[in-house]
């Protein structure tokens, strides 16, 4: 049955009444709680809570480990101590990435407004989860007929002149997907692109939740974005604080008003941590909410006039168990695991994977682990296989894109050219995760966004790992589970096709500050581990966003690229297969794809003329990698009339970078800031407005 406007009022008070009994029941653990903080605990939670954040804090780059080093060895500290404190620095000191994060957070927010008799009212406050999912509150979504009233309004904000900044209207879909939980106070639901256009996550960016613990301790500070009273987007930053913990729910005081009802409720690293989803109103003995001039309010008063003591937000921790239990089909279990694998959603999504029915005389499949290296905390993905008459798996082909036709007229084209180990990624999901980036990107620089279908995707992710694969002397793929990073490292020294592999190693490390002589300072990372390897591998480590493994694996492709004429062949090979033969080329390149690239300039037909090469992530600038080019050493790409370097001072792979020898010619360098473990991620180099606009510019605009 459909909600009537009175019975959306009802939900409403339902849960500010709720709020309110939860809130009155936590008493005692408010009041020691605030007890604590009174008699100076900075944090009044328990020492493992506490461990577990400093641990989150410092892995997703909430402060420089540089100022915690400093700061704690000033004085003796025991661990407990040295963790409060790591907390209490990263509320007092902020990386400068915080603004342009917040500013990132706050683009998938969005006004949720409702058509009325002919009227439009601002209705509450929603933000996106994943490319195609918004989330918001039951009250504010109670079913999906009421959300087929309702529309999102992004970039409904004033911009940095102050100005009203373009909205952008997007329907919202429940028809594909919509779920709801009344308890929780959670609604789920859809959003359609714009006609023609991308998800809406491909314009404006989604949030990444996490089931993990560690995202939040008692007396620390919780930063809100949204919509009060349906005004233009507003924050509340930095003077809020969490008082009470309980298993579903968080109460916490900050600056809201009732629009701000399905608003994320984000810690200083821009994690959601709930859901906000009502004020807590200051009551009477006889049970009476009261106005701010102490007067018991009335029906009729408007929420503005009540007394709010405190907040209320929904844990995303619960939100997302309770998902994960719910009993959906294989395509919304489909969209809940694009929400990504922090969220635990996309094992539930794995079980319930739909088989085709097999046309006649087909063999039956079955499902096979992917032999290679994996990674420790990502198990080796499988996937499904055709069985032979010999009962002998493999991989089902996967092949590049071309662009539709009409793309940029026809004689432009658009060329993005993955790296590394993506041969367990669908082509047309990787097209959509550059594109989402460069969308990010081209929103931020006020510039239109573009198409997937628009970019052609070469595709040799497949072929360079069964390559790589086949070269391994051991009757077993290596498994982390098996051997360090470092042994690992070992082995791929010994089987370099030219005896490259240790000297990429040791120069990366040099490059990154390694002593070349005497013992190594690395800070305490991997103290104690033998083996000639593990220095350098454990120095990149430590100054950078990438772990030993992907680090050691990297430099192995690189390697083996350079040095096995048969894989530089094949891997070129097949980038042709996918590539246009005449026009003007625009070439996007990324990490082990920049090598690639700038090989694969030296072979493009001449009607093809390349106008602008991008590197994003590229190990260029390592003697080792580019004196191995078909161009040997540092040199101007062939032909290319403009060429951008956008690199990340935290990537490893970018060791090298700015490319300053001169006989690379003239280029423009980009450095930009990724985010915590994403300081290697293409979505993320090309979700700054820099490289976007570059790119943009060279591009015809829209008619």
């Amino acid at each position: 049955m459909a909600v009537t406007d009175r019975s959306h009022k009802e939900l409403h008070q339902q849960a500010a009444d709720e709020a309110a009994r939860r809130y009155e029941d936590s008493a005692p653990e408010r009041e020691r709680v605030e007890g604590r903080l009174a008699a100076g605990v900075r944090f009044p939670d328990s020492p493992d809570a506490l461990a577990v954040r400093a641990d989150r804090i410092l892995d997703r780059g909430g402060l420089s480990p540089s100022a915690v080093v400093a700061d704690i060895h000033r004085e003796a500290m025991d661990l407990p101590d040295a963790n409060e404190r790591i907390i209490n620095l990263s509320n007092e000191l902020q990386a400068w990435s915080f603004l342009p994060r917040g500013v990132r957070a706050g683009a998938t927010v969005a006004r949720i407004t409702l058509r009325r008799h002919g009227r439009e009212l601002p209705h509450g406050t929603g933000f996106l989860v994943s490319p195609r999912l918004m989330m918001t509150n039951h009250h504010v979504l109670p079913d999906a007929s009421f959300a087929r009233q309702c529309f999102a309004e992004f970039n409904a904000q004033v911009t940095a002149d102050n100005l009203p900044d373009t909205v952008v209207r997007m329907e919202l879909d429940p028809g594909t997907f919509f779920a709801a939980d009344r308890r929780l106070d959670f609604a789920l639901v859809a959003v359609a692109p714009t006609l023609d256009g991308p998800a809406p996550g491909e314009i404006f960016g989604w949030n990444r939740l996490s089931v993990q613990t560690g995202k939040l301790v008692l007396g620390e500070k919780v930063n809100i974005i949204g919509h009060p009273l349906g005004r233009l987007k507003e924050i509340a930053l930095r003077d809020n604080a969490v008082l009470v913990r309980l298993d579903d729910f968080v109460h916490y005081t900050t600056d809201t008003e009732p629009g701000n009802s399905g608003s994320p409720v984000f810690n200083d690293q821009w994690e959601v941590v709930a859901l906000h989803h009502s004020g807590v109103p200051k009551k009477d003995d006889q049970g009476r909410v009261l106005r701010k001039d102490g007067r018991p309010w009335q029906q009729g008063d408007g929420d503005d006039a009540i007394e709010w003591v405190a907040n209320e937000g929904v844990r995303i921790s619960s939100i997302l168990k309770h998902l994960a239990g719910l009993n959906l089909d294989p395509g919304q279990r489909a969209l809940l695991a694009e929400m990504g694998p922090d969220t635990g959603l996309d094992q539930a999504a794995a079980t319930a994977t739909v088989f085709p029915t097999p046309a006649p005389g087909a063999q039956p499949e079955r499902t096979a682990a992917v032999p290679g290296v994996t990674t420790p905390s990502v198990p080796a993905v499988p996937v499904t296989v055709p069985m032979t008459g010999s009962e002998t798996a493999a991989r089902k082909p996967k092949v590049g894109l071309r662009a539709r036709g009409t793309a940029f007229g026809g004689r432009q084209h658009l060329v993005f050219l993955h790296g590394r180990d993506q041969q367990e990624h669908e082509p047309d999901d990787l097209r959509r995760t550059w594109t989402a980036g460069l969308n990010r990107g081209l929103t931020l620089a006020g510039l239109p966004p573009l198409d997937p279908e628009d970019a052609w995707f070469p595709f040799y992710g497949t072929r360079l790992h069964d390559l790589v694969s086949g070269r391994e002397s051991t009757a077993e793929p290596i498994g982390l589970d098996r051997v360090s990073a470092a042994a690992a490292a070992e082995v791929f020294a010994a089987e370099s096709p030219t005896g490259s592999y240790e000297q990429l190693l040791y120069e990366a490390a040099a490059r990154a500050g390694m002593p070349q002589n005497g013992p190594a300072t690395t800070e305490g990372f991997g103290a104690g581990l033998v083996g000639a390897l593990h220095r350098p591998l454990s120095w990149l480590a430590a100054r950078s966003d990438l772990d030993e493994w992907t680090i050691a694996t990297f430099l192995r492709d690189v390697d083996l690229y350079l040095g096995d004429s048969a894989v530089r062949q094949s891997v070129l090979d097949s980038v042709m297969e996918t590539m246009p033969t005449s026009g003007e080329l625009v070439l996007v390149t990324h990490s082990l794809g920049t090598v690639v690239g700038m090989d694969l300039l030296a072979r493009l037909p001449d009607g093809l003329d390349p106008v602008l090469l991008v590197t994003a992530g590229s190990p260029l600038g390592l003697d080792g990698v580019n004196e191995r080019l078909l161009s040997r050493g540092p040199h101007q790409p062939p032909r290319v009339r403009d060429w951008v370097n956008v690199w990340c001072p935290t990537d490893a792979v970018a060791i090298g970078c700015p490319l300053e020898d001169e006989r690379w010619g003239k280029l423009t360098q980009l450095a930009v800031s990724n985010g915590r473990d994403r300081a290697h991620k293409i979505d993320e180099y090309l979700g700054h407005p820099g490289p976007a606009r570059e790119i943009r510019s060279v591009l015809p605009l829209p008619a």
